[in-house]
């Protein structure tokens, strides 16, 4: 597994809250992190059925448009009860003529549910590619199991944080302190081994 020794990367993506995320867990590895959008760089278009095929396709882009290595982020809410969906088309369900309301998108599960045994087993998936300027990629895969809380509570999070409790949690993703959600999210079970394999010597 190829290592990265760049100490600046690309995050191919335009989601600020990513950004965040991503630029947090990298600082103690002196790495700092330029998002494709302050780059200047479109949003390609995602076309797979995984969020292996989209993670590869938005990292393989900006490392090829920006000439340096590139972290992506393909992730999704998954729900027992839906099986599966919204899944890898996540954001799809929050699409707006005015952009991404991830309010309507939850409350888009909550209908389709509402009436279905509970508790609700949902749980988010994320994989993470790391794409190099010659066409290398690295892949690494994370999942949090837990529930689904209705109605949405807290705004520490994004996305479908206010409606999701993590098994052994009381509060969701958007009332838990940031730090804490870093230690047990599936963006922190995909960056873990993205650490240890690349990172780590």
């Amino acid at each position: 597994m190829r290592k990265l020794t760049d100490k600046k990367i690309v995050l191919a993506s335009h989601n600020k809250g990513k950004l965040r995320e991503i630029a947090e867990l990298l600082e103690p590895f002196g790495i700092s992190v330029v998002s494709a959008g302050d780059l200047g760089l479109e949003e390609p278009d995602e076309t797979e059925s995984t969020y292996a095929g989209n993670a590869r396709i938005k990292a393989h882009f900006a490392a090829a448009n920006s000439g340096l290595p590139a972290l992506s982020d393909d992730s999704g809410f998954s729900v027992a009860a839906l099986d599966g969906a919204p899944g890898v088309y996540s954001a799809d369900w929050a699409e707006t003529p005015d952009g991404r309301d991830f309010d309507l998108a939850m409350s888009k599960v909550w209908d389709k549910v509402k009436h279905a045994p509970t508790p609700l087993a949902a749980k988010f998936c994320c994989t993470l590619c790391l794409a190099w300027p010659d066409g290398h990629d690295e892949l690494f895969e994370g999942e949090v199991f837990g529930t689904i809380a209705w109605p949405p509570r807290g705004d520490r999070g994004f996305g479908y944080d206010p409606m999701f409790v993590a098994d052994g949690m009381s509060q969701t993703f958007a009332e838990i302190e940031p730090a804490q959600k870093h230690d047990m999210s599936h963006r922190a079970d995909a960056f873990d081994k993205f650490v240890k394999n690349c990172l780590e010597s």
